[in-house]
């Protein structure tokens, strides 16, 4: 009986595990018939079960580290995006409020007879002020839109009045322009306020 207790023990093959930083050992266990001796059919088996369950593992394991990787590149992306909008909507709100800096060069310059009748040299400084910011705008792509003479777009102008003329070809074309309109890029961000012709047959 115990040389075949030692012959069982001596059939145990240690073998180096790496699924964890332990490096652990594991040890494969032979099978034996009912008169002691190695059944390899059987051990054969039961290696195969072992090898089919270290593959299920190991599939589970690279599934879910693919996931896990596909999750944060999605969430950097999310977050690279939500920055991008935090910084454009940063960006529209600085630069709305400078446009009425603008609009207040607009009034200025309305009144060309007025406006001439300025010290020239302080005229110049303050239109060499004006063309600066228009430069700063131009930069960060706001560009000014509402012209005289474009057919009314309800998505960059707001009508302010209709003026009545008897031109047929006028009709739902910018009359006049109250104030002007700027768009970031291809986005609207304040419509032109305007005055909108609207056609009148002549009574005789």
């Amino acid at each position: 009986m115990a040389d075949e207790e030692e012959k069982k023990e001596d059939t145990n093959i240690p073998l180096e595990a790496a699924r964890d930083d332990s490096a652990e050992s594991e040890v494969l266990e032979f099978e034996f018939n009912d008169d002691g001796e190695e059944d390899l059919k059987k051990t054969l088996k039961k290696f195969r079960a072992d090898l089919k369950e270290a593959q299920k593992q190991k599939e589970e394991y690279l599934t879910g580290w693919q996931k896990e990787r596909a999750d944060f590149i999605n969430y950097k992306k999310q977050e690279d995006e939500r920055r991008a909008i935090f910084s454009e909507g940063l960006r529209e709100r600085m630069l709305t409020r400078f446009l009425t800096v603008v609009d207040s060069f607009n009034m200025a310059f309305a009144n060309k007879e007025a406006w001439a009748k300025v010290d020239d040299s302080w005229r110049k400084g303050v239109e060499y002020i004006y063309t600066q910011m228009n430069n700063i705008f131009e930069e960060y792509g706001v560009k000014p839109i509402g012209e005289v003479g474009e057919p009314f777009d309800p998505n960059v102008h707001q009508s302010i009045d209709v003026v009545e003329t008897d031109k047929k070809e006028l009709e739902h074309t910018v009359a006049n322009v109250i104030q002007k309109g700027y768009k970031l890029g291809d986005r609207v961000i304040r419509p032109a306020r305007v005055n909108v012709y609207e056609f009148k047959e002549k009574v005789e």
